[in-house]
């Protein structure tokens, strides 16, 4: 029965990794024959691809060393005490400073968002971070530049109030 077992995780391990290299691999054969075929089109492609990996390294690089120093320091019941169901307004004001001060494409966090849902996170207080993610606070004196304080004041309050709601509302419906 152990001999199953072991056959079964190389199995697995065998087409999570298929699955890894996969894309990569089709992706260079697809550039060496865009390269053969229309060359100045392959090298501006290239060109923007390689902008774009290196927009979103250092973000995903700053992803990666909180996974690692989360999974070495944080145990699920501390996880659970600060983002789960029962957090409380502890919660929400944690999960919103972190999306207000987070920086980075969105999409860079959704690995630690999965990771701290595998915890036990709350998916509302996970909705809370994303959405807090429109206030900037370094963008805030620019647009009281541009507009006022007072607007910049009503609009920060209503955005907060709006993600706090849609967090909630997202954690009903997803059954949090």
């Amino acid at each position: 029965m152990k001999v199953n077992k072991k056959k079964s995780k190389s199995i697995t391990l065998k087409k999570h990794t298929i699955k890894l290299i996969l894309f990569p691999v089709l992706m260079l054969l697809f550039y060496v024959v865009l390269l053969a075929v229309m060359p100045e089109k392959a090298i501006a492609a290239f060109k923007s691809s390689g902008k774009i990996f290196l927009n979103i390294i250092i973000p995903l690089g700053f992803v990666f060393i909180l996974l690692v120093a989360f999974n070495l320091f944080l145990k699920p019941a501390h996880i659970v005490k600060f983002f789960g169901k029962k957090s409380g307004i502890k919660g929400i004001m944690l999960s919103s400073a972190a999306g207000i001060i987070s920086m980075g494409p969105v999409y860079a966090w959704y690995p630690l968002l999965r990771e701290l849902r595998e915890k036990g996170a709350a998916n509302s207080l996970m909705a809370i971070f994303i959405n807090s993610r429109a206030v900037k606070p370094f963008l805030l004196p620019v647009m009281i530049s541009y507009f006022s304080l007072r607007y910049v004041i009503v609009l920060t309050l209503v955005t907060m109030a709006g993600t706090i709601v849609a967090g909630y509302i997202t954690g009903i419906l997803s059954k949090d």
